[in-house]
């Protein structure tokens, strides 16, 4: 007899992870589908920033708080599919989802929770030849670990909000810091400019990377070309990381019997229960649209727990319409006791 889940929820990031937790805590049967290996999202893609503005956790590193949220997430024992981009959604004649992913494996579902976030995120590359061969070297698309560039020549490409805010975090561990940007100002928020122009970053605008000199391990010059002139400079580095933004994909495709309404071609339209255009298919975090979204951490959150919640309701329409606070649910009777024995020791 095939598999069959109450839920299903495409996308482990923190909507997703969360929306897991909590349909756990309502006693679904519950699986996530997440084409990266790894859960946990694009803050995998940040794991030296600080996150502020999650409510009640202190200032956190990003890869920390991934590893709580997906810590979070497998408290109720989840099933998880990883490495599979969902290609398909249509309804078997039980009215019940069948998604097929890339490789033709088929899950079967009562009700399935979208939290896909901005899509399926890779980084955008460098367009220079032989470019692809120093990846993971000394060219990085993503930062791991800043110590790795301590006392060292950094240069950065890219103007945005994540380019200038490395070029920011590098300036007090790194030897020098170079930032690159086709325009003739960077476009990233105006306070991170000025703390960089009023540092000892070189900026340098109206360039691109046009070559890189390097042996088999390792770039060691950059060339840069002026867009205006032509002009070609090289500039010696340690290390160059790029950010030149993200290619994007969320499409998967819907049966015949289905449809959902969408907002700017992308967002699926919906309200702020998590229901979507589409009986049965509900949404949470940045995919979702609707009036008043908080495209936060904390709105994230709350679209995963109303989003589980009108599923519930939507397989079993006499179930409450919210779960029980954590402080009085006897799920977790056991691990409470086995908490407070560990903090009192």
């Amino acid at each position: 007899m095939t598999d069959r889940y109450d839920v299903t929820i495409i996308g482990g990031g923190p909507a997703g992870l969360f929306s897991a937790f909590y349909s756990g805590l309502r006693g679904m049967k519950t699986k996530i589908i997440e084409f990266q290996p790894k859960l946990g999202g694009k803050v995998l893609l940040y794991p030296e920033k600080m996150i502020w503005d999650a409510g009640g956790q202190p200032p956190v590193l990003g890869e920390i708080f991934a590893k709580q949220l997906v810590q979070q997430g497998m408290t109720f024992q989840p099933t998880v599919c990883t490495n599979e981009k969902v290609d398909l959604i249509e309804k078997d004649e039980n009215e019940d989802f069948i998604i097929t992913t890339h490789n033709g494996n088929k899950h079967y579902s009562k009700s399935v929770i979208v939290a896909i976030g901005g899509g399926i995120i890779q980084p955008k590359p460098l367009q220079v030849e032989g470019a692809e061969k120093y990846v993971g070297k000394n060219l990085h698309y993503t930062v791991n670990d800043l110590r790795q560039f301590r006392d060292k020549v950094v240069m950065i490409s890219g103007g945005g909000d994540s380019a200038v805010d490395w070029a920011a975090e590098l300036l007090y561990i790194a030897k020098k810091v170079y930032i690159v940007s086709r325009r003739d100002k960077l476009s990233a928020h105006e306070a991170l400019v000025k703390r960089l122009e009023s540092s000892s970053a070189t900026i340098v605008t109206n360039s691109r990377i046009n070559g890189l000199v390097g042996d088999a391990d390792q770039i060691n010059q950059v060339l840069l070309e002026d867009i205006h002139s032509g002009t070609i400079t090289a500039q010696d580095i340690d290390y160059l990381i790029v950010n030149h933004g993200y290619n994007q994909d969320s499409s998967f495709e819907l049966g015949s019997d289905l449809s959902l309404e969408m907002k700017d071609d992308y967002f699926f339209l919906g309200n702020p229960q998590g229901y979507t255009s589409e009986d049965g298919i509900f949404a949470a975090g940045d995919i979702l649209a609707y009036d008043g979204k908080v495209n936060l951490l904390i709105g994230a959150f709350q679209d995963a727990v109303n989003a589980v919640n009108s599923a519930k309701t939507y397989l079993e329409p006499s179930a409450t319409k919210i779960a029980m606070v954590s402080s009085h649910n006897e799920a977790f009777d056991e691990q409470n006791e086995k908490l407070k024995r560990e903090m009192l020791r």
